[in-house]
Parts: structure tokens; C-alpha cells; sequence
């Protein structure tokens, strides 16, 4: 049977695309502002099981569109979940460290109490909370900072930059896990396998990179990795002011991942590849 998954053109979509039978929807098959086209789509296609892997992802406009990152990031993953529960089939949904307050040094929880600071990580809370109140079997999986040779990303962007100039000023005070999308699908795809073998393992779990880092060393990384001289300079995210609030604290407690056999990944073994590619292509 089919492994049906919302997204087509984003990080962790292109890498879960790759994967034999799994049918990865377009907007043009499944457009997320529509909630009833994606019931829809689960509906006619009757999966084995769906991986939720789209999202509204542009955190600073969604200070002005909360309303339509909610309905793609909410009310969407909402109908998914009705329509899973009706097949009787497990949904895996992606969703973000955005969700917490930022603050502190300690690794969030899966039980700690969501407390967004933005408009995009209410909108992914919408979703998270209509999932757990559906009855489907599902999975919650939080992840952050995801990199990978698709799509707009950290990486990417230093990549860019660092070949145009000889100094950046990068953000030194927020840290988080950057998480390679390959190993997100890797993971998306063993969670699925999990539920279906084993409804109970339903729940929310997060999924990230290791070590933690800051913005500006994953970025001296990003130089050192693609051989380039670009210097990096600290600055607070005082210095670089956004208009949605970014959380100084992404760290994210992967503990509940042993279910499923899953570790975290080490984003350093992944970096070069993922830059060699890159290269690659241009």
C-alpha cells in the first residue's frame, strides 16, 4: 500500500519522495488552505499511512497572515487527522520547537507546556492540538533548524554569502539542533512503520540534530566544511531584529525517540554531503 504524503517540494518532502511507493501530493492535488481537498485526498488514495510533511514555514510574514498559516498549519492537519481516524490509518505530522517559549537553557520536553511566541508557532500549535484531540493514531514530531541541499535553508543561504564577503554578522545567542531532512524522513518513515505495528506509541516526540549549537558556529561550520574564509562575527538577536520573535532556546529532548529506534543524527556527518551537493549543482 501507498504512503501518502502532503508536500512535494520542501525539505523533508523531496528527501521522503525519493522512497519507493510513497505518492507525494502537489499543491494542485492537495492545496492546504482547502482542509477538504486533503481529507479528500486521503479519502480516495486509502494509504497505509500519511506523513504530514507541509507547512506555511515563512515566519515572518505569518505575522501578518496568521490567519492563513493557521488554516494550512491548523485547520489542514485537522481534516487529516479526521480522515485518518475514519481509515483507521496513522498519521505522522511534522511541527516545531516553535511552539515553546525559547527561554531557558534546558532541553524542552515533549510534556512541557507549549507556549509560542509568534504567530507561525500558534499556527503549528493549532494543528498540534487538533491532531492529539482527533482520536487518530498519530505523531506529533517537533524537529528544528532543518537543512539540506533543497529548498531555502541556513546552509544555503551562508553558502551564498559566504562566497559574495569576507565578514557576516551572525546571530551567537539563540541555540538549537540543526537537523538534516534526510535523516527527518528517515525517521518519519520508521515512526509510520511503528504505528502501524503499534498504535500505543501514539504521542508527540522531537526529533533534532546533535550537538547543540549557536546560529554563528553552525555557521563557521557551514565555512569550514565548503572551504571558504568567510569570517563570522557574534552578534545578539538584539543586533538583528525580525518581526516575528525568534526562541533563544530550541534545544529539544529526544529521549522518547528509543521506541522506535531512532537516535538522534550528528549534523556534522551529514554537513559535507549536503554541501557537496550543493556545489554540485551549481
Amino acid at each position: 500500500m501507498t504512503l501518502l504524503v502532503f508536500g512535494q517540494t520542501g525539505q523533508v518532502a523531496s528527501e521522503l519522495q525519493a522512497q519507493e511507493d510513497v505518492l507525494a501530493l502537489r499543491r494542485d492535488s492537495a492545496d492546504l488552505t482547502d482542509p477538504d481537498a486533503c481529507a479528500q485526498a486521503i479519502h480516495s488514495t486509502r494509504p497505509r499511512a500519511v506523513i504530514n510533511a507541509a507547512a506555511y514555514t515563512a515566519v515572518d510574514r505569518a505575522e501578518e497572515e496568521e490567519a492563513l498559516a493557521t488554516v494550512i498549519n491548523g485547520a489542514a492537519p485537522a481534516a487529516m487527522a479526521k480522515a485518518c481516524r475514519a481509515l483507521g490509518i496513522p498519521l505522522v505530522h511534522i511541527s516545531t520547537d516553535y511552539v515553546f517559549a525559547g527561554t531557558g537553557t534546558r532541553a524542552w520536553t515533549p510534556q512541557d507546556a507549549p507556549m509560542p511566541q509568534n504567530a507561525y508557532g500558534r499556527s503549528k500549535l493549532a494543528g498540534e492540538d487538533a491532531i492529539g484531540q482527533s482520536g487518530c493514531t498519530h505523531v506529533i514530531l517537533r524537529t528544528s533548524w532543518v537543512f539540506s541541499a533543497h529548498g531555502n535553508n541556513f546552509v544555503r543561504t551562508m553558502l551564498r554569502l559566504g562566497a559574495e564577503r569576507d565578514n557576516l554578522r551572525v546571530v551567537a545567542d539563540q541555540i538549537g539542533g540543526p537537523t538534516p531532512a534526510s535523516a527527518i524522513a528517515h525517521a518519519c518513515l520508521r515512526i509510520a512503520d511503528g504505528l502501524i505495528a503499534d498504535p500505543s506509541k501514539s504521542g508527540t516526540y522531537h526529533f533534532c540534530g546533535t550537538p547543540a549549537t549557536s546560529w554563528a558556529d553552525f555557521a563557521r561550520a557551514i565555512m569550514a566544511a565548503a572551504g571558504l574564509k568567510c569570517r563570522i562575527e557574534d552578534i545578539a538577536t538584539a543586533q538583528y531584529p525580525t518581526p516575528a520573535r525568534r526562541p533563544l532556546n530550541s534545544r529539544l529532548d529526544c529521549g522518547g525517540l528509543a521506541v522506535f529506534g531512532l537516535e538522534q543524527p550528528d549534523w556534522r556527518d551529514a554537513l559535507p554531503a549536503i554541501i557537496r551537493v550543493i556545489k554540485e549543482a551549481q
